[in-house]
């Protein structure tokens, strides 16, 4: 064998996830390993928590972050809440949606799907409906910001109408966390996950959770063990909780985590409703760009995300052609359409690191060379 070191070709990130990662994360990798029960590193992971509360808008003690990406979040809030025969109402407005779905289904719940068109978001009367249909409903599950269409839903009020219901929430935030207002405690969130790798611009690999104490006294008071072992918070909130003696629960990935923090500091120091406004700039930047190209938008501007645009497809334009030559001549990734969007659609991130005026004019000026 003649394989050598790998070197990836630097790539512009503008898709729907990983995004560009900040230099000076990228940098916190390459520092020193130490054990995972280092008391240094201890200190480093009480800060990722309170770092996350603040990225969260939250005081939740049991916040943190599991060692997988955002796909082990979502299921560590599944296993973790939901026992056999629960029934549990899930909107479905994307792909991910979908998978919450799934979640359900193998956790050994009774799945009632709440389910809106591709490119519009949850409606809430809907859900109220399927509350009012089913009142021994135990959880509702959304996704904040649907990644696979662009939309981003009203999980105030959706939350809102869990909790009247009796109802916990579990809520996708993988592509919100950092780029739009989210407000875990004002709007009762009860479980909500997310991803290191869209607008906190962190490499892929971790997944930051938190859950309301009711969550928690849910957790405690199970009456089955959670059925994935890897997952189960009562083992792994003791390894977290910073609290007396950590226990050992599994080696934590302790550079990426040290990544992690680097980019959570990052978010601080810019502050979160700066980060939020940021997001919103570059995005009605690109969206005047795009405009003059005769490129329209699928989502409606009211429930747009800034951070992860949808737009049609030109007619006669061969999509995987131009999204192959952005890559080829300009080193940028676009992302395709998923699901019903597949063929119609790109999708164009700015998240993170990549909600700056120089992607912005990059992409602009490709697009246009290329389709002309």
């Amino acid at each position: 064998m003649s394989i050598t070191s790998f070197y990836p070709p630097q790539r512009t990130l503008m898709g729907p996830g990983p995004s560009d990662v900040y230099p000076n994360v990228l940098q916190a990798l390459s520092r020193p390993t130490v054990g995972h029960l280092d008391p240094t590193f201890v200190q480093m992971m009480d800060e990722v928590k309170e770092l996350l509360q603040y990225a969260f808008q939250t005081k939740n003690p049991c916040t943190m972050a599991v060692s997988a990406p955002g796909s082990a979040g979502m299921e560590t809030c599944f296993v973790n809440l939901i026992e056999p025969g629960d029934k549990v109402i899930v909107c479905i407005n994307g792909v991910f949606g979908g998978r919450m779905a799934e979640n359900v289904t193998r956790s050994g719940g009774v799945l009632v799907k709440v389910e809106d068109e591709w490119g519009k978001p949850v409606d809430p009367e809907k859900l109220a409906a399927a509350l009012k249909a089913h009142p021994d409903a135990k959880i509702v599950a959304f996704v904040h910001a649907e990644t696979s269409t662009g939309v981003l839903s009203d999980a105030k009020t959706l939350c809102a109408l869990a909790r009247e219901h009796g109802c916990l929430s579990i809520v996708d935030a993988v592509t919100s966390l950092g780029g739009v207002p989210l407000y875990v405690d004002d709007w009762g969130i009860d479980a909500v996950y997310s991803g290191t790798q869209k607008c906190l611009s962190c490499v892929p690999g971790i997944s930051p959770v938190s859950f309301s104490a009711a969550a928690v006294e849910r957790i405690k008071n199970r009456t089955v063990p959670v059925q994935s072992w890897f997952l189960d918070q009562t083992l792994v909130m003791s390894y977290w909780s910073g609290e007396g003696k950590r226990s050992y629960h599994h080696t934590a990935p302790v550079n990426t985590l040290y990544g992690l923090h680097e980019s959570l500091v990052q978010l601080q120091t810019e502050g979160l409703e700066n980060a939020w406004e940021r997001h919103a700039q570059q995005h009605l930047a690109l969206r005047a760009g795009l405009e003059k190209l005769g490129i329209e938008f699928i989502v409606d501007e009211a429930c747009r995300l800034p951070q992860l645009n949808t737009v049609v497809i030109p007619d006669g334009v061969d999509d995987a052609a131009v999204r192959n030559q952005l890559l080829q001549t300009y080193n940028l990734e676009i992302g395709a359409g998923l699901g019903a969007f597949a063929g119609k659609a790109w999708r164009i991130g700015l998240m993170g690191y990549a909600a700056r005026p120089a992607n912005v004019a990059l992409c602009l000026r490709a697009l246009e060379e290329t389709l002309n």
